[in-house]
């Protein structure tokens, strides 16, 4: 590549400097009294210190540069590496190295932008409209992503015969019908922006950008105000009153505008998102309020934007879902299978009934797992070999609450329980009616016994003892014979112990003068048995209470009574 077609077109410094031509994109270094000039492109890197200067040079070979066609040619040939310059002014070294770096952005990023436009898709000219046609026309607009450069102004928007055209006092750029795949209006209502926005089919160039969406927006109030400063806020400042004025009237004109006639002439759809079925997810890095539209789900406020057309969906596949989870994500699988899995990462478990209940209406099927899934190895099994994918059930191997197991072991029990419910009835049916009968009278008795003792619970000794009596004489019960009662009363006044604890009560008793065997009075310790055999009163109110239930249990326990001493026999 020749930087310069004749000798006299180089730059000739008085001195013998390093220079930096920004017009050629060449670097002049002093060698041997001569300026010998050098493609920016062939130098690696410019270091810079106090005194010296120190250019690293690309030579083919090695790692960072690679052999390419001209060096293979030329194998003979000899390449610089690098040089070292001394200079006595320090700050000219450091504007070598500053001029260097500029440079070698310029041309990088112009090199680039070339390489982008050569895999641009060829498309037609615009077709300016004639003055008298009156072109629609927005002013003031902005364009995302902006154009190159320090400085932003706004431009307008104009609708020609073909398609739009968005221009500055420097810049412009053509926006064809036919290359719109999606178009967008969104009002400014919870944020500071109306917006126009496009999504395209092929990729075009803003500035020095590739990109498929072009954004045109007008900001409805000021993002920024001053909070601080000199005068007081007041509700009948007139000031405030005239800007809020103009902030309502900015706003309603932009809002008209994009109610005019003239857009039906253009033979577009707008689309408009749904606010009220939208929900915040984070699909790239940030977390942003998704909405979906009647063709795409978009996110048209933050940059990178978010625009999926619904046609393009094969599945959704909601991940993560479990109890006790404030998130879940949201993966969208393509039809292309190619394309690579976009994922919506933590959105919010209040969203997921909606979501599930917008993706039944618009006809798309959706899954749920606890897990997230290694979508790229999923998809690569699948384009392998796609009929095996077919044979084994397509997507339903994502149906992990699926109705396989369910619904065999659903089958199986209803198998297993209809025969056994038609042997009880065939075989046994007077069994059945007869154990029955007898379960529900158990259940009679246990309900009258509950009731009797607890009308029994306020009656008094005397009359339980005369209950006890008559139930005795109806059932023909008999009490033990006097011989048995007399042997369980000696059994119980052997076991009883009068005052202290020595040899016996009988004993003690004998012992005892009669003067005092006839007024003292001892306590006499009674067990279970030897208190219902000594009273009758006991011993027939638990008879009568085992008889009006088997499964009642009175338990006596061991009581003290208190009686005077019997005479010793």
């Amino acid at each position: 590549m020749s930087l310069y077609k004749n000798i006299n077109d180089m730059p000739q410094p008085r001195d013998l400097m390093i220079t930096i031509d920004h017009k050629s994109n060449a670097v002049l270094l002093p060698i041997y009294g001569s300026m010998v000039p050098f493609n920016v492109t062939t130098i690696r890197t410019v270091l810079g210190n106090q005194n010296t200067i120190r250019i690293i040079f690309n030579v083919p070979g090695t790692p960072l540069n690679p052999n390419d066609s001209n060096s293979l040619k030329n194998q003979d040939a000899i390449y610089l590496k690098e040089v070292f310059f001394r200079t006595k002014d320090s700050r000219h070294s450091s504007q070598v190295v500053q001029s260097f770096k500029t440079l070698k952005r310029q041309v990088m990023s112009r090199e680039s932008e070339r390489a982008e436009r050569t895999s641009l898709v060829t498309q037609e000219k615009l077709k300016i409209a004639s003055n008298k046609a009156k072109p629609l026309r927005l002013s003031n607009l902005w364009i995302r992503p902006p154009f190159s450069g320090r400085k932003k102004i706004p431009g307008t928007l104009e609708a020609h015969a073909n398609g739009f055209r968005y221009s500055t006092t420097n810049e412009r750029v053509d926006v064809l019908f036919a290359n719109i795949k999606h178009a967008f209006v969104q009002p400014a209502e919870k944020e500071m922006t109306t917006l126009l926005h496009f999504h395209l089919h092929n990729h075009i160039m803003v500035g020095t950008k590739k990109t498929k969406d072009v954004q045109f927006y007008v900001q409805v109030m000021d993002v920024v105000q001053s909070l601080g400063g000199g005068r007081r806020s007041s509700s009948y400042d007139p000031d405030e009153i005239d800007e809020e004025q103009r902030e309502r009237d900015r706003k309603n004109r932009v809002n008209d505008m994009w109610q005019l006639p003239q857009f039906a002439s253009l033979n577009l759809e707008f689309d408009q998102p749904l606010r009220e079925l939208g929900f915040h997810g984070v699909p790239y890095k940030t977390s942003v309020f998704i909405i979906p539209t009647s063709s795409c789900l978009v996110e048209l406020i933050e940059n990178p934007f978010l625009v999926v057309s619904l046609s393009e969906i094969e599945i959704v596949n909601l991940e993560r879902v479990g109890f006790g989870q404030k998130n879940f994500d949201m993966a969208i699988i393509f039809k292309d299978f190619k394309k690579d899995v976009l994922r919506v990462d933590s959105v919010p478990t209040s969203s997921l009934e909606g979501i599930k209940e917008w993706l039944d209406t618009i006809d798309i099927k959706y899954y749920e797992s606890k897990l997230n899934l290694n979508w790229r190895q999923i998809l690569k099994t699948i384009t392998d070999d796609p009929q095996s994918f077919i044979d084994d059930g397509g997507w339903e191997f994502l149906n992990l609450d699926g109705s396989d197991s369910e619904s065999g072991g659903s089958e199986e029990s209803d198998k297993g329980y209809e025969p056994s419910d038609v042997e009880v009835e065939s075989e046994s049916e007077d069994e059945a009616s007869e154990s029955g009968s007898m379960v529900e009278s158990e259940d009679e008795e246990e309900e009258d016994s509950e009731k009797e003792s607890e009308e029994e619970k306020g009656k008094t000794w005397d009359e339980l003892e005369r209950e006890a009596t008559n139930a005795d004489r109806e059932h023909g019960v008999e009490f033990d014979s006097e011989e048995e009662r007399k042997r369980r009363k000696m059994k119980a006044f052997g076991k009883s112990r009068p005052g202290s604890s020595g040899g016996g009560g009988s004993s003690s008793m004998k012992n005892m003068p009669p003067s005092k065997r006839n007024s003292e009075k001892s306590w006499i310790i009674m067990d279970d048995e030897d208190l219902l055999d000594w009273d009758p009163k006991v011993s027939r109110v638990m008879n009568q209470a085992a008889r009006l239930n088997e499964l009642m249990f009175i338990e006596v326990r061991r009581v003290l009574v208190i009686r005077p001493s019997l005479p010793s026999p």
